[in-house]
């Protein structure tokens, strides 16, 4: 076939999936195109213009760590950095951001721009051309051109390239989908209803219905997003302020200190009042999600205010969130307002909240309806198991937010890489990173539902936290070409200070001596609170003997309090940092890596504990299910258990224990006749 260009690696899509697939296969050495509805909204934030949050930090830390760009572009445009949950344990501490959107967006398009081997194409993505059974390349769609190719090793439809709408065709050895809600996106405002990707944006029928022909099961899922406010019309005084970190933790753990350290600035805290619940129940049957105009199911951790009101009766008010858009625009997002009631009624709404009596609405909320692919079709590797060399990433995938596509989008292009070069897969498993344990759901599980990540869905979340996600995840960035000389350098030197820092707290006996000048210094209240930081009167005398580390294993004590101790033992340790606001003791560069050398000494016990449960999971993920087997010839599975197993497919033994309804007992069975159709099928051919 004839093709108006050829790549290694295209890439449908350029919001937060499709940028970190493209700049992977880039970085890796292949010839990729990026193509987009529109160049000028590369990476668009459609909804909250923050990156991070609970469990959604790790994934931009494991994104980071492996050599993708999110955290790096998060750290030159955010705005305002926290570090939440502090209050916990380390395993849920997550960094957030909150971004100006149109930095964000400017600054993912010069990355994209200066990558050698990568060009970004704006053009409309019509249909997919792969080869049938018969060796010959045909278009999904009827009627498709033809051309004589080869097909995939393993028999299945292979994808030799992708048509535009103004008839082009390109070839390509991998093509990676990343649409987020286009696919047939409808929205809905009231009783209005309109095809469209997003706002202003035109929805991509055409490629949807390709997908569709290609027999990949879809769903339809909906999410919204909230009104936006003209920040000149607010009444500020009437809320409270929350302000950023006094020295904020970076998401890249190749940043040493964010653009805006010193010119961050604060969101404020709103809340509804009975008057606001009132119009809401009183228009609810006017809300698409309760007239039945929507039929999708939407997130259920990130619900309507409507919804809110329905659902939680009882509540007396609901927190709201006020936060800017950029520096250089007036425009508020009103975080927990997400709606998709009549543009009438979301001013009466605002009206009824003290302080946005006279806000003016510039954008209002509203819902939309999209389609997704059913995730058990793929891959581990985020390819379709129908179609070779067709990859999925982000929303089409079932996923909610930016970090859940932008994991998923770097391991589709890393896979669909490698793929092309004739390499061995990236495959993560689930104690190895969030991202696996949302790529492993998704597969196994399926949803019928955005899927939004939190830490609560790890098994070993203690050994998954934001500050080893290097550790865990950079030699494999490392391995396939993510991760450069500098970075690799930078890395290894971390953890070599790591190591020794934590040789000296286990070589160091508390004595006299060494106590002098360490009783408790005072921890600012500008410095960001960790657990257990707070100044305590702790009972040196005892210590006496201990060393260091047996010290801080104690509830009460934190490195903190011993850095003045540390200060003089491995004063290097501490000048490395750059300069800091006076009202912070420790830097943040520093601080984080003290706070990672005490989690691994004050939760030892734990952590070993879950290393043994991580080494019998790993186990089971290493018993492979060959793809001969079939469940329908397992005596004593019932006919439900040879359903779901035959539906998904699973790859291992572990994956198909995960499995929504599968038991125990029926894997034991699986188990058993692996074996004994392995014998079968060796006997047949020895005959």
């Amino acid at each position: 076939m004839q093709f108006t260009e050829q790549f290694d690696v295209v890439v449908v899509g350029a919001g937060h999936a499709g940028c970190e697939a493209a700049m992977a296969s880039a970085r890796m050495g292949l010839k990729t195109a990026l193509y987009t509805l529109n160049v000028d909204l590369i990476a668009q934030m459609s909804c909250n213009p923050a990156i991070g949050g609970i469990a959604k930090g790790h994934l931009v830390r494991e994104v980071d760590a492996l050599g993708g760009i999110m955290g790096e572009i998060t750290d030159a445009v955010g705005i305002q950095f926290r570090l939440l949950n502090t209050s916990r344990g380390p395993a849920v501490w997550s960094p957030r951001a909150q971004c100006d959107k149109q930095a964000y967006r400017l600054k993912m398009r010069e990355v994209l721009e200066s990558q050698p081997n990568l060009k970004i194409k704006q053009a409309e993505v019509a249909d997919l051309i792969v080869e049938d059974s018969h060796l010959s390349a045909v278009s999904s769609q009827p009627g498709g051109a033809t051309a004589h190719v080869g097909t995939a090793a393993d028999g299945r439809p292979r994808i030799v390239g992708i048509k535009l709408r103004d008839g082009r065709t390109v070839g390509a050895s991998a093509v990676i989908i990343t649409t987020g809600t286009f696919l047939n996106g409808l929205i809905h405002c009231g009783e209005q209803q309109y095809p469209a990707g997003r706002s202003g944006e035109p929805n991509a029928v055409l490629l949807g219905e390709a997908l569709k022909n290609l027999g990949l099961r879809g769903c339809r899922l909906k999410t919204g997003t909230p009104p936006r406010l003209d920040g000149r019309t607010i009444d500020w005084s009437r809320f409270a302020a929350q302000p950023g970190d006094a020295d904020p933790t970076p998401f890249s753990f190749r940043t040493k200190r964010v653009a805006h350290h010193d010119s961050q600035v604060p969101c404020y805290i709103a809340y509804t009042t009975p008057e606001t619940h009132r119009i809401i129940r009183e228009n609810v049957h006017r809300s698409p999600m309760y007239s039945g105009q929507i039929q999708s199911i939407g997130p259920r951790y990130c619900p309507s205010i409507e919804d809110k009101i329905v659902k939680f009766p009882d509540k007396e008010m609901h927190q709201l969130f006020l936060e800017p858009e950029g520096l250089n625009t007036h425009e508020i997002y009103v975080n927990g307002m997400s709606t998709s009631l009549p543009v009438e009624v979301q001013l009466e709404i605002l009206k009824s909240i003290p302080g946005l009596e006279n806000a003016d609405m510039l954008r209002p909320g509203y819902a939309i309806e999209y389609d997704s692919i059913d995730p058990t079709e793929l891959e581990r590797t985020l390819e379709t198991r129908k179609v070779a060399g067709l990859f999925l990433g982000g929303q089409i995938n079932g996923t909610s937010g930016y970090e859940e596509a932008a994991c998923q989008g770097l391991m589709a292009g890393i896979n669909a890489a490698l793929q092309v070069k004739d390499e061995p897969p990236l495959i993560l498993d689930r104690t190895e990173a969030y991202t696996a344990i949302l790529i492993d759901d998704l597969i196994s599980k399926g949803t019928n539902e955005p899927y939004r990540m939190f830490t609560s869905r790890a098994e070993f979340r203690l050994h998954l936290r934001i500050d080893n996600a290097d550790r865990r995840l950079t030699p494999h960035g490392r391995r396939v070409g993510l991760i450069s000389d500098d970075a690799w350098a930078d890395f290894e030197s971390k953890q070599e200070r790591l190591k020794n820092m934590k040789k000296l707290l286990e070589g160091t006996r508390v004595s006299a001596e060494i106590l002098k000048g360490c009783h408790s210094e005072e921890r600012s209240d500008e410095e960001p609170a960790v657990s257990g930081s707070a100044s305590i009167n702790v009972d040196w005398g005892s210590a006496i003997g201990q060393t260091l580390a047996q010290l801080m294993k104690r509830p009460e004590v934190t490195i903190e309090q011993l850095a003045p101790i540390l200060r003089n033992l491995t004063p290097e340790f501490f000048a490395r940092a750059s300069s800091v606001p006076a009202v912070v003791k420790i830097p943040s560069e520093v601080r984080n890596e003290l706070k990672s050398v005490e989690t691994e000494i004050k939760y030892e016990g734990y952590l070993l504990q879950q290393q043994r449960a991580m080494e019998r999971l790993k186990k089971s993920e290493h018993h492979s299910i060959p793809d001969w087997f079939d469940y329908c010839t397992v005596s004593g599975l019932s006919r439900e258990m040879q359903e779901k197993l035959s539906h998904v497919r699973p790859r291992t033994i572990g994956q198909a224990s995960r499995i929504p309804g599968v038991t125990p007992a029926a894997v034991s069975l699986v188990n058993v006749f692996i074996e004994i159709q392995a014998r079968r099928r060796d006997q047949a051919a020895a005959i």
